[in-house]
């Protein structure tokens, strides 16, 4: 169109209709999500389709994502607007709705409640409509008594298919109290909530009438504060898998699951990122945090396995008990002073003689254990580790159980580089993920026995494994004349 030939009157009309697309695409932001075609078309967006979709099946879900994905907005927002509007586009798979339903959204305060998704669904105060929420749907919104200055308390919309969806804002800040009252179809909470107001929002979307009625859960959040115990209600043993079966689902998304953030936009980011916190900002890893005891990220620490070469100083740390009783064994590089983790053991209710039998098959005879073995066994009254001494081939001395000293030792190993795991160490990683300690400061002690033993083997055999060296030749092990009277055990 040549604007030069229009007439005064054409181009008004032109740039009127011009004002009015603008206005309607403005007022209708949910159709720019997921188009068939365009650098957003859904195809790209995999894992955002995957978790919608699994609303089908799951009652609960949790978004485990990095930061910058499109957690809060393309993930939460989104599928809550298409349940509370019942305009769901054609591909739609996940659940639907076919009356008006009604949602709770939380976030953590009252403030960020109303500058994110309060924002993110209705748009500034003055453009109501310009949110995810089109403007011809909503019926009404009402303002939040007193605190915080243009906060919504509800918003009203009209239901595709007769009567009028809510939506309510909720904080954490708020405390548990307030998230009592009635049924709701749905409750969304961005960002991560105390589990004992996730537990009050499970009993707000649960059918009491023992139908199958019950609401859904959509959680939303980047693990920062490490392996919570709202995280492990949905992965128990800190390991993140993709279930694509059962009341609960995990959906993951990293930088590299979005087309949107570029290399260049990547390598920007992660430049401000502390190096323990990017498996969680990258890829929505909950091993770091402020709980954890060892905030070093695991691709920092884990190596493939390899054949330790002969010469290298082998010896294994041992933690007792009836429960479990647990072994890990190192191999230091004389050269590097790398202490690498190559196997380890665990396992509880058994005799000692069991245990040792395990521990003699690895052929190390040089290991530090628990000195709480020195105690009266359960069974016979007779001292534990008497009884490894008898049945563990080599010298086991007790191990200095300086816990807080012990656990600097590793820490100061994993973020110099001289403490490796090999990842066939399943177990190990394991206790690593969820290794934290509480509110208070103080250790969860819980499935720690493997860092128990990892730390009387860095604390106390690692001193042993510099004693003596390997004679290649001949196969065997050489000690050099050295004092033990430190490490609390007189036998070698």
């Amino acid at each position: 169109m040549n604007l030069e030939n229009l007439s005064r009157q054409e181009k008004l009309e032109l740039a009127q209709l011009l004002e009015i697309k603008s206005k309607r695409k403005l007022e209708n932001k949910i159709d720019t999500y997921f188009p068939d075609d365009g650098p957003l078309r859904r195809d790209l967006y995999k894992k955002h389709l995957e978790f919608f979709e699994s609303g089908a099946s799951a009652k609960e879900r949790l978004a485990l994502a990095a930061n910058r994905v499109g957690k809060t907005e393309s993930m939460g927002g989104v599928e809550v607007v298409y349940h509370v509007t019942g305009d769901y586009p054609h591909w739609w798979q996940g659940h639907s709705f076919n009356r008006a339903n009604h949602w709770w959204v939380g976030g953590k305060t009252s403030q960020t409640v109303r500058d994110i998704l309060q924002a993110k669904l209705l748009g500034p105060k003055g453009s109501y409509g310009t949110g995810l929420i089109r403007k011809s749907a909503i019926s009404s919104v009402t303002p939040k008594a007193g605190g915080i200055p243009d906060a919504v308390d509800m918003i009203y919309i009209k239901h595709k298919g007769g009567g009028v969806s809510t939506i309510g804002f909720k904080s954490y800040d708020q405390k548990r109290q307030s998230f009592e009252g009635t049924k709701k179809d749905g409750i969304w909470l961005d960002e991560e909530c105390p589990l004992d107001i996730y537990a009050e929002c499970l009993l707000r979307t649960t059918d009491t009438t023992g139908g199958t009625d019950s609401g859904l859960m959509l959680l939303t959040f980047t693990p920062l504060m490490g392996l919570t115990e709202l995280v492990l209600q949905f992965v128990p043993n800190g390991e993140i898998k993709e279930v694509q079966d059962g009341p609960r689902r995990v959906i993951t998304a990293t930088w590299d699951d979005v087309p949107h953030l570029s290399e260049e936009v990547k390598a920007q980011m992660m430049e401000s990122i502390p190096p323990f916190q990017r498996d969680a900002r990258t890829k929505g890893i909950p091993q770091l945090g402020s709980g954890a005891i060892y905030p070093v990220a695991l691709s920092e620490i884990e190596v493939d396995d390899f054949q330790i070469p002969l010469h290298w100083r082998r010896v294994y740390g041992m933690d007792v008990g009836w429960k479990s009783t647990a072994a890990v064994w190192g191999a230091l590089d004389p050269d590097t002073d790398i202490l690498y983790i190559y196997g380890s053991y665990k396992r509880g209710e058994c005799e000692p003689s069991s245990h040792a039998e395990a521990i003699n098959m690895r052929m190390v005879r040089q290991g530090v254990i628990d000195p709480a073995a020195k105690g009266r066994s359960q069974h016979d009254g007779k001292r534990l580790i008497d009884s490894y001494r008898k049945l563990i081939e080599g010298s086991l001395t007790e191990a200095d159980n300086s816990v807080e000293t012990g656990i600097f030792d590793v820490y100061l190993r994993m973020t110099t580089g001289r403490l490796k795991i090999f990842k066939s160490c399943v177990d190990v990683f394991a206790e690593l993920r969820t290794y934290r300690r509480d509110d208070k400061g103080a250790i969860v002690k819980q499935n720690d026995h493997l860092m128990d033993a990892l730390r009387y083997l860095v604390r106390s055999g690692i001193a042993i494994a510099k004693s003596f060296v390997v004679d290649t030749s001949l196969k065997s092990f050489k000690l050099k004349p050295k004092s033990f009277s430190n490490l609390g055990g007189d036998r070698l």
